[in-house]
């Protein structure tokens, strides 16, 4: 109960009720007289005394009036002074509760902040407990674990110094068997040098007594006609006798035979070419014998050529000891003219001296100038279009047909130059030729490369397909229209290789698309569109006139053997040393060593190959590194570059075997390049020539031949971006 209801239960309550029941009774005491008196005599005057009594009532009632007033008013002032008392005590206790309130908050908080305190002190006691805990533990972690350091050190040191002297003993091994390896090729070369030495001494024997007996042939010949004369005269004089004639047999001597650089024990022709078989005979075709090349410069001369060769019409040669032409389309010259070629071309090139000449290109951009804008800019369209085109999906990789015809017929034709064998019939007429069509055919297949015989040459055809499929995701292929197939490789990452073949295998365009979705162009050839019939193995060449060199030969021919210090970045990203008529397919660049003539070419001399072998040892792959990493450099810049793997071999031995052993060795340096320095295998074409583009012009086996060279074709095979 609140103070108010206590108030007004004790004080004000009983005082109201007091003055409500004495007011009745006094009432009714009052009317006592009056009533007596008026039942006494009710029409009697009031008497003084009622009068009196009627004031007295009337002051009765006033002063009742009166107490109730102030019984109202003292009502009033009690619950006032009720409510004033309430409200103060209730201020009082609120007060009181409030500095209760305060008191126990302050005791609280401060048994809290002693509690903190005490927890607090708790904690530091036992975190610097755990601390000196952990701290003996380190401690004993690390003195155990230094102890295990010390312990393994000792081992791996132990073990160092195994592997070491193990590797020490392997190196001593090989170094002992690559020393063995080389006194036994040496000897082998000492040994081949003595039967090359026999050889040429039985030959030249053998012509000695093949001439004695011809001479002593043509002297019974004559002694015979003599007699016979002698014989007429005397059948004049007597009568006629039959009178028998003795024949004199013809001496033959036995062909001297080389082993083979490729594993066989063919003798290869004059010139270093062996004859292929023709389809309907199997036999080899007769062949007129080719004159020889004498130089007739001297080392001088050919010194100060190599340094200026635009000052003179002569073939160029290698300034060494029976050096070859320089350019490989003079080799080929060579091989098939002689000395007559060598004349023809030098008139040829002295009209080209007579005319203005094209400065030289100064970009690859200038070098594609005679290209019209229009057709560069369009390329990319195309190449997307193929690229989209809607195709049926094959599960198979497609098995790609063998060319059918060729324009390379049993004559050769070099440069505008006719040199007839009889075989065919030509036909020349101001210096224009028509060569009837020759029949491809397949030699022999052997792993993923064939062997055509095309005329009077040997072909090699690889399928590079397996060095770009390598540690691939997905290989997928859909077959377009007009024959065409188009390759997708899918590499780790989302990098794909889109490659469009026509029947026949050739690269019609391929690209690569990143991973940002960048398209980079690579080949593009638009001729190879048409599905029109035409022969496949043209050498178009054969419409250029010889080439004039007019730069430095170490301009154009880098030997990283004996310039290992060049700048191989600055040497591949120069320009072609002649104009580009077109964009060419890169079967046309690998089959006219006239289209290879406009770029210049990297000699890897330091890779040198055994006899027959097309491995690369280790030794000589680090050697490659200046020259990967320059043409690394060069894909920095363009990651559309492409560059061409050229493997060749030295004249021992068969034409179809070397074909075979060159090409292997342009695949293992294309695979080397890859698989150590990371060069993309699609940047990178392979072909092998055989010994078809000899070094050193020797039958001989001579190192030098045995060799890899790299060129950079891309403004051969697709349209250069326009510098502004």
């Amino acid at each position: 109960m609140t103070f108010r209801s206590k108030l007004f239960a004790t004080v004000a309550f009983p005082v109201l009720s007091a003055s409500l029941i004495a007011t009745p009774a006094l009432a009714d005491a009052l009317m006592k007289p009056f009533e007596v008196a008026q039942d006494s005599g009710e029409q009697a005057q009031p008497s003084e005394e009622e009068l009196l009594l009627q004031r007295q009532q009337e002051e009765q009632r006033a002063a009742e009036e009166a107490a109730q007033r102030q019984a109202e008013e003292q009502q009033r002032a009690a619950e006032e002074e009720a409510q004033r008392a309430a409200e103060e005590q209730q201020r009082a206790a609120e007060q009181e509760a409030q500095r209760q309130a305060e008191e126990q908050q302050r005791a609280a908080e401060e048994e809290a902040q002693r509690q903190a305190a005490e927890q607090q002190r708790a904690a530091d006691e036992e975190a610097q407990r755990a601390a000196e805990e952990q701290q003996k533990a380190a401690d004993e972690e690390a003195q155990r674990a230094a102890e295990e350091q010390q312990k393994a050190a000792e081992e791996e040191a132990q073990r160092a110094a195994a592997e070491q002297q193990k590797a020490a003993d392997e190196e001593a091994q090989r170094a002992a068997a690559e020393q063995q390896k080389a006194a036994d090729e040496e000897a082998q070369r000492a040994a081949q040098e003595q039967q090359n030495a026999a050889d040429e001494e039985a030959q030249r024997a053998a012509e000695e007594q093949q001439k004695a007996a011809d001479a002593e042939a043509q002297r019974q010949a004559d002694e015979q006609k003599a007699a016979e004369e002698q014989q007429q005269q005397t059948e004049q004089q007597q009568p006629a006798e039959e009178q028998p004639v003795e024949q004199q047999p013809a001496i033959v001597t036995d062909e001297q035979q080389q082993p083979a650089e490729g594993g066989t024990a063919e003798q290869p022709t004059e010139g270093g070419a062996e004859q292929p078989a023709t389809a309907e005979t199997g036999e080899t075709p007769a062949a007129e014998p080719v004159p020889e090349v004498v130089d007739t410069l001297s080392t001088e001369e050919k010194q100060a050529i190599a340094e200026d060769p635009g000052k003179t019409d002569e073939t160029v040669v290698l300034p060494v000891e029976n050096g070859a032409a320089v350019l490989d389309s003079d080799k080929d010259a060579d091989n098939s003219g002689g000395r007559m070629s060598r004349e023809e071309r030098r008139k040829q090139r002295e009209e080209l001296r007579a005319q203005e000449e094209v400065p030289l290109p100064a970009s690859d951009d200038s070098a594609q100038a005679e290209i019209p804008q229009e057709v560069r800019e369009a390329v990319p369209q195309k190449i997307e279009a193929a690229i989209k085109e809607e195709g049926q999906r094959v599960d198979a990789a497609p098995v790609f047909a063998v060319p059918e015809t060729t324009n390379i017929v049993n004559n050769t034709v070099i440069n505008n130059t006719v040199i007839n064998n009889n075989t065919v019939n030509n036909t020349v007429n101001n210096n224009t030729v028509e060569n009837n069509v020759t029949q491809v055919n397949v030699v022999e297949t052997i792993d993923n490369r064939t062997v055509l015989s095309v005329g009077n040459q040997l072909f090699v055809r690889g399928d590079d397909r397996p060095r770009l499929r390598r540690d691939s995701e997905e290989v997928y292929y859909d077959q377009l229209a007009r024959g065409r197939t188009r390759e997708t490789i899918v590499r780790p990452g989302g990098v794909q290789i889109i490659t469009i073949y026509n029947r026949y295998g050739d690269v019609i365009q391929r690209s690569r698309v990143g991973r940002d979705g960048r398209e980079y162009i690579l080949v593009y050839a638009p001729e190879l569109e048409d599905d029109a019939p035409r022969p496949d193995f043209f050498d178009v060449g054969y419409d250029l006139p010889p080439m004039r060199l007019r730069i430095p030969l170490r301009d154009y021919i880098v030997d990283t053997s004996s310039d290992p210090d060049r700048d191989y970045y600055e040497f591949l990203s120069e320009p072609p040393v002649e104009r580009v008529e077109r964009v060419y397919t890169i079967n046309e660049v690998k089959q006219s060593a006239r289209l290879r003539d406009k770029v210049r070419r990297i000699d890897l001399d330091t890779v040198t190959f055994a006899t027959g072998s097309a491995e690369i040892p280790m030794s000589q792959a680090r050697t490659l590194r200046k020259v990967a990493d320059a043409m690394q450099k060069v894909l920095d810049k363009d990651p559309g570059e492409t560059f061409l793997i050229e493997g060749h071999t030295d004249a021992v031995g068969s034409d179809k075997s070397n074909l075979v052993l060159s090409d292997r060795r342009a695949d293992s340096v294309a695979s080397l390049l890859t698989e150590v320095y990371g060069i993309p295998p699609e940047n990178l074409q392979t072909q092998g020539y055989g010994e078809r583009f000899l070094k050193v012009r020797t039958q001989a086996a001579e190192q030098q031949n045995r060799r890899v060279t790299i060129r950079r074709v891309t403004t051969l095979v697709r349209p250069v971006a326009s510098v502004n």
